[in-house]
């Protein structure tokens, strides 16, 4: 008998493996691919707890303005160097400044006396919250580094954290910061609960692990990296069982499979593409060998386009807001292209943008052009435009973005893109070509972030709940397979028959 040619033996050993990466890994694919699509409706509408701007500030008492003695130049020379960030609030019934400096400490100083104040205690933290809140009953829960709701490291200067809850319908749980004593992060009942069957699952997120940034994201990258192998060749096998020409199967039928094995095989050539491309902007979620780029701005950037060149805010915020924003419940020191400034908020979360006088400030995008070359020295500034609507790449599905803003488009190799605040003056986004890209390869394959359908938001509930469905079809259905699989008994070896030799 001739042998076959190569390419056929090669097709052979090829479609061997196909079948065996398909059929044993698959069978644990299988259980992650129901848990990510379960959890991943969960999360269309209960995200992972945070606190907002706005709920930050609602929490705070609005600043007793007889009581602040000491400026922010003062505070600048306690530090020994213009922090990164100033900002005066309350502390209790105690005006304080919060300062970030360079190295991203946090330092309490009292606007009374101007004397650095130590850590916040548990019993501190309980009186604070209970003061707050008009002396409800509250309790202090523990001291803790991390939980699973503070693993990110963005808690990280704020660590060790006061768990108080709040005796309240809801199962209110408030992390203060031992470090400014602030709320730093809120939770309910109903948030922590869908939260285990939402975005702990999807991402994987149990606090041994997510506490190791770098093992953490190596184990979801692996993880999700078989999973899509199983994806790729689930689509290849469907692709070759089906007969979707003229020649079909017996009865007019387009696959060889009954039961199960149907509803695997047709919800997989139905949905597998949908299924592929989630797998694959989910495995693109962690920049796998950070193939695209971070944020195109330096803090040596941003430094310069504040421009505030190492000086203190010239002002005083007890003689300047009153005359402004009197139920300001913070003050922030701000700079903008060499010029001090002061942003007030009230608890609503309105503003107001003062100079180092208290006069009203209004940026205009005059203003926010002349600053720009600030921040790249020598770089051509193609355009500077004003959004008053989201578009494709300022939109707030997943965070809050605000508008109007500001776009300076750069002309440097990396397609720069700035956006600014004109409200505030701040930074408030930076991407590049390379991110705008991940921007579509994630955001917009793994959420379908897409202009059309986050216009018509009612449609894009439809058409992700249509996609999860037919992923939890191919994945239930694949469940049943490999159990089956797994737990069929292998055919008893025949004894031999009576009387016959041995």
């Amino acid at each position: 008998m001739a042998r076959a040619p190569w390419r056929a033996r090669v097709w052979k050993v090829v479609r061997s493996w196909l079948y065996k990466v398909h059929r044993w890994v698959g069978i644990a694919a299988c259980l992650l691919f129901a848990m990510w699509f379960a959890s991943g409706v969960v999360m269309m509408y209960v995200p992972f707890p945070s606190l907002s701007e706005r709920a930050r500030r609602e929490a705070l008492p609005p600043i007793d303005w007889s009581a602040v003695k000491i400026t922010p130049a003062e505070v600048t020379h306690a530090l020994g160097a213009p922090p990164r960030d100033l900002l005066l609030h309350m502390r209790g019934t105690e005006p304080v400044y919060r300062a970030v400096r360079s190295d991203g400490t946090l330092s309490v100083l009292s606007a009374r006396t101007g004397d650095m104040l130590p850590p916040v205690d548990g019993p501190q933290a309980l009186a604070l919250v209970r003061a707050g809140r008009g002396g409800a009953e509250a309790r202090l829960v523990e001291t803790l580094a991390r939980d699973q709701w503070t693993v990110p490291q963005s808690y990280d200067p704020h660590r060790p954290l006061h768990l108080v809850a709040l005796e309240d319908a809801a199962g209110t749980r408030l992390h203060v910061s031992s470090r400014t004593g602030e709320i730093v992060l809120r939770t309910t009942r109903a948030e922590r609960f869908w939260n285990w069957l939402g975005a702990v699952p999807h991402w994987i997120y149990v606090t041994p692990l997510r506490q190791n940034g770098t093992l953490w994201a190596n184990v979801v990258l692996w993880i999700s990296g078989l999973s899509l192998a199983v994806a790729v060749t689930g689509l290849w096998i469907g692709l070759l069982r089906a007969k979707l020409g003229r020649t079909r199967y017996a009865g007019g039928r387009v696959s060889p499979y009954r039961g199960w094995m149907l509803w695997h095989h047709m919800a997989g050539l139905a949905g597998g593409l949908a299924v592929l491309t989630f797998l694959f902007s989910g495995w693109m979620s962690l920049n796998p060998g950070n193939a695209f780029s971070r944020s195109p701005l330096s803090p040596a950037q941003m430094a310069a386009f504040e421009g505030a060149d190492g000086r203190a805010f010239p002002g005083d915020p007890a003689q300047i807001a009153p005359r402004t924003l009197p139920q300001a419940v913070e003050a922030r020191v701000t700079w903008f292209g060499g010029r001090p400034l002061l942003l007030l908020a009230d608890g609503r979360s309105r503003l107001a943008l003062v100079d180092a006088e208290g006069s009203p400030v209004v940026l205009s995008d005059a203003d926010i052009a002349a600053a720009a070359p600030l921040l790249r020295p020598g770089t051509p500034i193609l355009q500077v435009t004003r959004l008053t609507e989201a578009d494709a790449y300022w939109y707030s599905h997943h965070r809050e973005r605000p508008l109007p803003v500001v776009r300076i488009v750069f002309g440097d190799a990396q397609q720069s893109w700035v956006h600014v605040d004109p409200a505030t003056g701040r930074i408030v986004g930076s991407s590049t070509a390379s991110l705008r890209l991940y921007r579509w390869l994630y955001n917009g394959l793994h959420s379908l972030d897409l202009p059309l359908l986050l216009r018509h938001r009612p449609v894009w509930d439809g058409v992700m709940l249509a996609l999860c469905a037919a992923g939890m079809i191919i994945s239930v259905s694949g469940i049943v397979i490999g159990w089956r699989r797994l737990t069929r008994r292998k055919p008893a070896a025949r004894r031999p028959e009576a009387g016959s030799a041995s």
